[in-house]
């Protein structure tokens, strides 16, 4: 009666875990890396298909979180820790309560930050896609951080400012990108493609919308 998929990323084994950080620690090539991962998005698709799913997904196995990935994929990025940041937020205070609500150590958490013009280097996920459908028939799904999640998380205005005026400018260029992503995916074969804003839910619900949140 209704379509079964999956959402949000699959667990990850030690295996994969262990071969993401050493191919972030440069211990391991990224062709290396490729084939860990693969194995893990095969399981990860068998085990799908074994469950009588509708619509699969590869269950983001090549990505070090739902976002911050797309680092690997654009010019005009970096991976910065919070801590790399404490000295350029308005409200310190603030951003220190929040990394205590975390309760992990500011060093731990990297987020994609913009600091230069943003052009894609390669696709977000069209490759990511191919290799699912050469694996199975069914339709296949990909989800991707959306325009507001993305433009809300890289303007850090410190260091964005050496590529873009403002932060609407930056999500001019991010919406185009996912744009150019999203046509990609279609005449690749994606029967969905999800856009994920869960940072979105502070606009309708909360008070803080401004806070930053580092999702």
């Amino acid at each position: 009666m209704f379509t079964v998929t999956q959402v949000g990323s699959w667990p990850r084994s030690r295996d994969l875990l262990r071969a993401l950080r050493d191919k972030q620690q440069g211990r391991m090539t990224r062709a290396e890396f490729e084939a860990v991962a693969d194995e893990e998005v095969r399981r990860c698709v068998s085990h799908q298909v074994e469950a009588g799913v509708d619509v699969v997904v590869d269950g983001e196995q090549r990505r070090d979180n739902f976002y911050s990935f797309v680092t690997d994929k654009l010019d005009g990025t970096r991976l910065m820790s919070l801590a790399e940041m404490l000295d350029t937020v308005p409200d310190k205070a603030a951003f220190e309560e929040m990394l205590t609500t975390l309760d992990v150590p500011a060093s731990s958490i990297r987020n994609p930050t913009c600091t230069g013009r943003l052009a894609r280097r390669e696709p977000l996920a069209v490759d990511e896609l191919r290799f699912v459908r050469e694996l199975t028939d069914l339709p296949v799904k990909v989800s991707l951080p959306g325009p507001y999640l993305l433009t809300r998380s890289m303007w850090v205005g410190a260091f964005s400012r050496a590529g873009y005026d403002d932060k609407t400018e930056m999500g001019d260029d991010v919406v185009r990108i996912l744009r150019e992503e999203l046509i990609e995916l279609r005449d690749a074969g994606a029967s969905f493609v999800q856009f994920d804003e869960p940072v979105l839910t502070e606009i309708v619900m909360g008070d803080e919308h401004d806070r930053r949140t580092f999702m």
